[in-house]
């Protein structure tokens, strides 16, 4: 478990590294673009569905273990912030209980529920084919027949994904059916699979804080007997803004569910439950800290944060039904295939300054490179949408799917204006 401290919240807490099932994907650095050599890449960087984009810690920002080539997933907490109004959509699940179990009301042991929910659950491996490496998280069984609920980032950067179901042992093939990276839910099919175990579904209403939960998951990647953490609810409509520890990038979350349940990297995606064992949230964010007294040892404690299952259900209804939005996308994920740095806003070019996204490179074989598009380059415009900046280029590709024309603008490093259409291809997951 990470120890280490990280800077003081508003409220004067420590925001320290990751603990176990807690929000920060894993991410190897990126294979360098082709020749002409671009510059070195920057620390830390992520993909985007444009290609990829480094994404340089900020000031204050937690120090960051390395990490082997197999990676866990989570994210750690970058400060947590004023409560927001709960969200609790319908689900297109049936519950099948209250979840409202409150302090003192008898339940379940730990065992009992592990025992319980283990057989729904899966690993989730993510293959980052352009990052040379691999990053884990955890999934919950919805159907029988392989639908699954995850964190969107769990699976961001993913050119392949696997599951390995806990009830049977087997690995899985599994597609993305959609995801709302704004809210961090994911939906994935599994390939060729029945009479799968499914979780126990319950109720993220009438939740109260001190109402005892347990945490189980994928803990640390490691692919065996789920783990499992008990805590009690601490607060409830928690907003949080949880950190990618490997690329840096800041997701703000509302409406969350907080605990003090040890959660690590490698549980995102899990389930928390009641005593009564059924799902009322999904484990998204966490970090842990260590006080060290005048003593040997260190007192760990640990602040968590889950999705309440009646939003995640209600958006997972949504991809399921194919219905994509402002944040939701169908399918999978367009990919044009160039390096951007999220610091380039504008382009300079015969030293004038341009608004769009100036590139790095182009990688080998993706339409970004049969187009033309080299290092130094300033995209302008996507299928007629203005680009301002790196970030609007990966929000404008994601609008489009895997074979759909878009027609590029661009201004070269001698301030010479171009354009062309491609034909978009499948890339990682977003």
């Amino acid at each position: 478990m990470d120890t280490e401290h990280g800077p003081s919240t508003p409220d004067g807490s420590t925001t320290p590294a990751p603990a176990r099932a807690a929000p920060a994907t894993g991410r190897s650095r990126p294979a360098p673009l082709p020749p002409p050599p671009p510059p070195p890449p920057p620390p830390h960087p992520g993909w985007t569905a444009s290609g990829w984009t480094g994404y340089p810690p900020g000031p204050g920002t937690p120090a960051h273990h390395a990490r082997p080539a197999r990676k866990h997933v989570g994210l750690k907490l970058a400060a947590t912030g004023a409560a927001a109004a709960l969200i609790a959509g319908g689900a297109a699940w049936a519950a099948t209980g209250t979840g409202v179990l409150g302090t003192g009301t008898a339940g379940l042991s730990t065992a009992a529920i592990a025992a319980k929910t283990d057989p729904g659950l899966v690993d989730v491996i993510s293959t980052l084919g352009y990052q040379d490496g691999t990053a884990e998280g955890t999934g919950m069984v919805l159907t029988s027949n392989g639908e699954i609920l995850t964190n969107n980032h769990v699976i961001a950067g993913a050119t392949a994904i696997h599951v390995r179901d806990v009830g049977n042992g087997r690995t899985y093939t599994a597609r993305v059916v959609g995801y709302d990276d704004t809210d961090d839910v994911a939906v994935l099919q599994v390939q060729g699979a029945s009479g799968l175990a499914t979780t126990t579904i319950g109720s993220s209403a009438g939740l109260a804080a001190g109402q005892s939960v347990v945490a189980i998951g994928n803990a640390e990647g490691k692919d065996g007997t789920p783990s499992v953490a008990a805590g009690k609810i601490t607060a409830l409509d928690s907003t949080v803004a949880a950190e990618d520890e490997s690329d840096g990038v800041v997701e703000h979350l509302s409406g969350m569910i907080q605990t003090n349940a040890g959660v690590e990297p490698g549980d995102s995606g899990g389930p928390l439950l009641n005593a009564a064992g059924q799902v009322i949230g999904m484990d998204t964010a966490a970090s842990s800290n260590s006080d060290i007294g005048t003593g040997t040892t260190a007192d760990m404690s640990t602040t968590a944060f889950a999705i309440p299952i009646g939003r995640a259900l209600a958006l997972a209804g949504q991809i399921e039904a194919g219905q994509a939005s402002a944040t939701v996308h169908i399918g999978a994920t367009a990919f044009l295939g160039v390096g951007v740095s999220s610091q380039t806003a504008d382009g300079e070019s015969a030293g004038a300054t341009i608004e769009g996204a100036t590139i790095e490179g182009a990688i080998q074989g993706t339409p970004a490179a049969a187009l033309g598009l080299q290092g130094g380059d300033t995209i302008e415009t996507v299928g007629g949408h203005q680009v301002a900046s790196a970030s609007d280029l990966q929000t404008i590709i994601e609008q489009y799917h895997p074979g759909d024309h878009v027609r590029i603008t661009w201004v070269d490093e001698f301030g010479q204006s171009h354009g062309g259409t491609v034909t978009l291809m499948t890339g990682p997951a977003a």
